[in-house]
């Protein structure tokens, strides 16, 4: 038998490149949403732990000193509860530090809020309550005769100062929309906190907290 009437099987260099070519593309368009998918899961686990951390800290400050938010008057005894019971590295008040401030559709650093840096690279940003109110829900407290009680706002940020530092919205681009979805969580959540309860503060925070 001639050589020349051998068949030959394999894959030519046009067609080996080729399919590379493809691999590529596909790579490309996939690669952006399996990471944004990644850190996302990431960016929602940080938070409910922060919140879980947060809530913890303060129930062992009520079992072991008798204190929870309900008792402060101001930014330092909210800041002496949780340095007392967490994990904290430092602690700084001044603008500037924090790419956001307490009004939960807001981005900008308030001047008053006091942010708290844990071990695990979580910033905890808030402001105290107003002079002579405690950090407690109203509709409880005035039932047992507390009028000074208004419920403090703040700010978990999972991933410190560490990018995009982005506030969580809904994936139509608002924050509290009637039927929030977010497909993508990002970094910074909005949070309120009273008594011994720290809950998220926008529709785009619940759906990441609560949704699947």
């Amino acid at each position: 038998m001639k050589l020349s009437n051998m068949r030959m099987n394999g894959f030519t260099l046009a067609e080996v490149l080729i399919t590379l070519g493809i691999i590529g593309v596909v790579a490309a368009m996939t690669m952006p949403t399996l990471m944004n998918s990644t850190q996302g899961a990431q960016y929602k686990a940080a938070y409910k732990k922060a919140l879980s951390a947060i809530a913890q800290g303060v129930t062992l400050n009520v079992a072991l000193d008798g204190s929870s938010f309900a008792d402060v008057t101001s930014v330092d005894g909210i800041k002496n509860i949780l340095q007392t019971r967490m994990n904290v590295v430092n602690g700084a008040n001044e603008a500037g530090t924090v790419p956001y401030e307490t009004d939960p559709d807001g981005v900008t650093q308030a001047d008053s809020n006091y942010s708290l840096y844990f071990s695990d690279g979580i910033i905890f940003s808030f402001a105290g309550p107003a002079e002579g109110k405690v950090c407690s829900d109203p509709d409880n407290a005035n039932d047992s005769g507390i009028t000074n009680a208004e419920k403090c706002y703040g700010f978990v940020d999972v991933n410190g100062l560490k990018g995009p530092n982005k506030m969580v919205t809904c994936t139509d681009g608002s924050t509290n929309a009637e039927n929030c979805e977010v497909k993508n969580p990002t970094d910074i959540y909005p949070v309120v906190f009273y008594d011994q309860t720290i809950l998220p503060n926008s529709q785009a925070a619940k759906a990441v907290l609560y949704g699947k």
